[in-house]
């Protein structure tokens, strides 16, 4: 029996803010492939591909921008593609003080996620779509693929410790949700290699998991 495709779209920073809020930071250094691979029916289904929608964070600090980037680059050896919008100045101010300020805002991730399920969709390029997030603004783009293609399934899995978005249960074929100890299971190793052995990405100290005594 031919195995049903399966394609992760995972929405970066709504996963990264989740795991934040965890106070874990050993979870952030997280492998997206066996993430993934967790949600899926390993019998009759396969994981094809992963889609990593982010943007790089460069009004922070040098330290969590290095870290952000050895990420993205530790995914992309094993595969995953990312797909990386920008983050925005904004004008801002506060209701009450009047009280103005300069602030950031990502930009292009929601709109990459939905224009990525809906070109793929209409490649016929996967059966089920894993997608990691709970931004209700991906509902439309949700609706629209099963309108037009009502065999495929689209899942949404949410993060940890988060709500789920009653649009996004709406729009989906199911949903499922990200437990605390998925992201224990799926840690990448220290040290990142691609298929080669010749590119390797060390893990940033800062996400070394502490050491347990008894």
């Amino acid at each position: 029996m031919q195995r049903k495709r399966v394609i992760s779209f995972i929405d970066g920073f709504n996963l990264y803010h989740a795991i934040d809020k965890l106070r874990r930071p050993e979870l952030k250094w997280l492998n997206l492939i066996t993430l993934s691979q967790t949600f899926i029916k390993p019998l009759s289904e396969k994981l094809v591909t992963a889609y990593y929608f982010s943007a790089y964070a460069d009004h922070m600090s040098e330290p969590v921008q290095k870290r952000q980037k050895t990420y993205v680059q530790a995914l992309a050896l094993q595969g995953i593609q990312p797909i990386l919008g920008l983050f925005k100045m904004k004008n801002k101010k506060c209701p009450e003080c009047r009280h103005r300020w300069i602030g950031h805002e990502e930009k292009e991730t929601d709109s990459n996620i939905s224009l990525f399920l809906l070109d793929l969709a209409y490649q016929n390029a996967f059966d089920r779509a894993l997608i990691i997030s709970n931004d209700s603004d991906l509902a439309p783009a949700i609706r629209m693929v099963r309108s037009r293609f009502p065999e495929k399934d689209l899942t949404t899995v949410a993060p940890p410790h988060c709500y789920h978005s009653n649009e996004l249960i709406r729009a989906s074929s199911s949903k499922t949700k990200i437990r605390i100890e998925h992201l224990e299971r799926c840690l990448l190793p220290a040290a990142v290699t691609d298929a080669s052995r010749l590119v390797s990405i060390s893990r940033p100290k800062e996400y070394t998991p502490a050491v347990i005594v008894h």
